[in-house]
C-alpha cells in the first residue's frame, strides 16, 4: 500500500495556465516529468503519441498564430475578441507547455480509440508528474487544439495526427480555485449480480 501516492491522487488539483510562472522544470527535472508522463497504458506497445516541448519563444509564436487564425475565421465584434482572447490566452500566460500529439498507427488488433485514449492518458500523467514534482500544471485544449491549420502550421502535425492537449507547467502563483469534486453516489453504479 502506498498511502502517500493515494493521498496525492485524492487531493491533486490542476492550476490554470494563467496561474503559472517561471521557473519551470528544465534538464533532468523536465526529463523525469516527461519520462513519467509516458508511463501509460499502451495496448500493443505502439506508443501512439509524441510530445512537443514548447518554450517561451515558441509560445509567443503560437499566441500570434492563434490571433491570426481567429481573425481568418470571419468573426466580428465581441465574438472575435473572445476568440482571440481564448486563443492567445493560454500561450501568452504559460511559461512552458508540452503539446501531446495523438498519433495512432494502423494495427488491426488495437482499435484506434484505444490509441487515442492512450494519448489522453499521457496528458493526465504529465499533469500528475509535474504536480508530484512540486510544479503546477494544467491540461487544456481550447479551440486552437481542433483548428487544423493551427496545429499543422504551428505544431507541424501530420496527416492522421491530432492534438490530445496542451499541458502547461510552471511554478504555481497562488492557490488554484477550489473545484467541487464529483459526487460518488451520483456517478457510480454498483452491479452485484
Amino acid at each position: 500500500m502506498n498511502d502517500a501516492a493515494l493521498e496525492f491522487l485524492l487531493n491533486r488539483q490542476s492550476h490554470p495556465a494563467k496561474m503559472l510562472e517561471a521557473p519551470v522544470p528544465e534538464g533532468a527535472a523536465l526529463e523525469r516529468i516527461l519520462t513519467a508522463g509516458l508511463r501509460v497504458p499502451d495496448h500493443g506497445k505502439l506508443e501512439p503519441w509524441r510530445l512537443i516541448v514548447l518554450a517561451r519563444p515558441a509560445l509567443a509564436r503560437l499566441a500570434d498564430l492563434a490571433e491570426a487564425r481567429a481573425r481568418a475565421q470571419g468573426l466580428e465584434g465581441t465574438a472575435l475578441d473572445e476568440r482571440i482572447a481564448k486563443g492567445r490566452g493560454q500561450f501568452d500566460a504559460s511559461p512552458l507547455c508540452v503539446a501531446v500529439v495523438s498519433a495512432p498507427v494502423e494495427m488491426p488488433k488495437v482499435p484506434r480509440i484505444e490509441q487515442v485514449q492512450s494519448a489522453a492518458a499521457v496528458c493526465l500523467s504529465l499533469v500528475n508528474a509535474a504536480l508530484a514534482s512540486g510544479f503546477g500544471a494544467a491540461w487544456i485544449t481550447g479551440w486552437t487544439a481542433y483548428d487544423r491549420p493551427f496545429v499543422t502550421e504551428g505544431l507541424g502535425l501530420g496527416t492522421g495526427e491530432d492534438l490530445a492537449g496542451f499541458v502547461h507547467i510552471g511554478t504555481r502563483r497562488g492557490l488554484a480555485p477550489a473545484r467541487p469534486r464529483p459526487d460518488l453516489a451520483a456517478k457510480v453504479t454498483w452491479v452485484k449480480s
